[in-house]
């Protein structure tokens, strides 16, 4: 059964890098594994080390284009496979694990049947993976839109500060509200020190959020970061990899 996680957090907190590294050592896994970008901004690749992908987004404008035409060039065409061919066309397949990117967020006009129509694919596409995980925008668009309809455990990245925790308790609620199908949700501190380890555990338990692991400050990272080197080439015994190996384990991945 298809295991399903998604990343979440406030810009800047690490989310993407966080979300990188879970792929990276999944993949070492000899799992199935589909990592999928559904943040606007679209940094996972190149934090991956991928470079010029193709987005869904881009698959629904050229469907939604055809379907608002006055006189469609094709109006018998099974519309559902079209877009489930383009979309195959779209994942780029690397060493360890399969990438999707979702890409922008619809222009104008009514997306609703596009939308749709994607629900059933991604259904469909998710269930052939042992592991999906999924870099989502902090405020869950994609979930609210339900194209994404089943995620097993949900990830709030935070940092540092009151701010980055406030923010991880905002989407607490804002799934509550939401009504989605969504199973536990868990909380990392990111660039975490040893000055500021206990004052995260605490504000963790006065706000009740689950914390399932503290990713310290990693120099490493800010050095691949500085010299524009993916994540994916980070090695085995950096601080953040060996946290990320942690939290694998409390996942039960």
């Amino acid at each position: 059964m298809t295991k399903v996680i998604a990343i979440t957090g406030k810009g800047g907190t690490g989310k993407t890098a966080v979300a990188a590294l879970l792929i990276r050592s999944l993949s070492k896994k000899g799992k199935f594994l589909l990592a999928v970008d559904a943040d606007a901004d679209t940094n996972l690749p190149e934090t991956l080390g991928c470079e010029n992908v193709k987005t869904i987004g881009d698959a629904k404008e050229y469907l939604q284009a055809e379907i608002t035409k006055p006189k469609p060039e094709h109006p018998d065409m099974n519309k559902e496979a079209v877009l489930k061919s383009k979309i195959y066309e779209i994942i780029e397949e690397m060493p360890g694990y399969d990438l999707l990117v979702m890409g922008r967020p619809e222009g104008s006009g009514c997306y609703c049947y596009v939308n749709n129509l994607l629900r059933g694919i991604m259904d469909k596409l998710i269930a052939n993976y042992d592991i999906v995980i999924i870099d989502a925008e902090a405020g869950l668009e994609h979930f609210s839109r339900k194209i994404i309809r089943d995620i097993d455990e949900l990830i709030v990245v935070t940092d540092a500060s009151r701010r980055g925790f406030r923010t991880a308790e905002r989407i607490h609620e804002l799934v509550d509200e939401l009504d989605s199908n969504i199973g536990r949700i868990h909380v990392i501190a990111n660039k975490v020190t040893d000055t500021n380890r206990e004052k995260l555990v605490k504000l963790a338990e006065d706000l009740k959020l689950s914390m399932i692991g503290m990713i310290p400050l990693d120099p490493k990272i800010e050095e691949m970061d500085i010299k524009g080197i993916p994540l994916f080439q980070i090695s085995d015994d950096s601080v953040a990899a060996v946290e990320i190996e942690n939290i694998i384990k409390k996942l039960g991945l």
